[in-house]
């Protein structure tokens, strides 16, 4: 009589190891020649049922090969088990992020979006020995808008806002703007990373990271990214 070359030692057809794991065995095996635990326990009681008396099999390799589909179905429950936690952890994540919608959060960009009469705000953090911090705003062409200049503090992030008027003191159109920031530091002229305030307005799950993410006017903001929230 053949005997059975146990799970969790052997190979399968494909030349995989069986022991890597659920998912190596799961694409090893066809799904029509998968069986329950109950019929292989059936399948086992049956060979030693009917093995030849002279020439009787291995009992070890029996115990092997229970040990090994043990260990399978404890690794399919693990998944499972895993599975269901992450769908859990997703929910308390999107639950959490619905606390920020209309909140401000401040984080790192470069576009502002100015509402019709409103301002765009935003912070820097300023580079050791800079005098001075000058903002700039442009329009989506490119065309200069607005330059000022804003006092450096000397720790923590330094803020600033822009009033939504272009340099002549007329109102600038709604729509999106870019912000750039350079700094006065011993006579040179050092650019700077400008952080935005952003409004929340919907949380989403990234389905390639499964972090959150916070939808605002000035586009999609991990959470991870968020420094400040007003």
């Amino acid at each position: 009589m053949s005997t059975t070359t146990p799970v969790n030692t052997g190979t399968t057809g494909t030349g995989t190891t069986a022991g890597t794991g659920s998912s190596s065995l799961a694409s090893a095996i066809p799904s029509n020649m998968q069986i329950s635990q109950t019929d292989f326990l059936q399948l086992i009681t049956t060979q030693m049922t009917n093995q030849d008396p002279l020439n009787p099999s291995d009992p070890t390799q029996f115990l092997s090969q229970i040990e090994g589909l043990s260990e399978v179905s404890s690794l399919q429950n693990m998944q499972s088990s895993m599975s269901t936690l992450a769908s859990s952890l997703q929910a308390s994540q999107v639950l959490s992020g619905t606390s920020l919608l209309g909140q401000q959060v401040l984080a790192p960009g470069s576009t502002g979006t100015l509402s019709s009469g409103g301002t765009v705000s935003g912070a820097v953090s300023a580079p050791s020995g800079a005098t001075s911090l000058t903002v700039s705003i442009t329009d989506a062409s490119g065309a200069l808008v607005d330059t000022f200049n804003v006092t450096p503090q000397s720790s923590g992030y330094t803020n600033f806002t822009w009033n939504g008027q272009s340099a002549n003191g007329t109102a600038a159109a709604a729509g999106q703007y870019t912000i750039g920031v350079t700094a006065n530091v011993a006579g040179a002229t050092q650019s700077v990373s400008p952080l935005v305030y952003s409004t929340v307005s919907s949380v989403t799950i990234d389905p390639t990271t499964q972090a959150l993410d916070l939808n605002t006017p000035n586009g999609t903001i991990p959470l991870s990214s968020v420094v400040s929230v007003q």
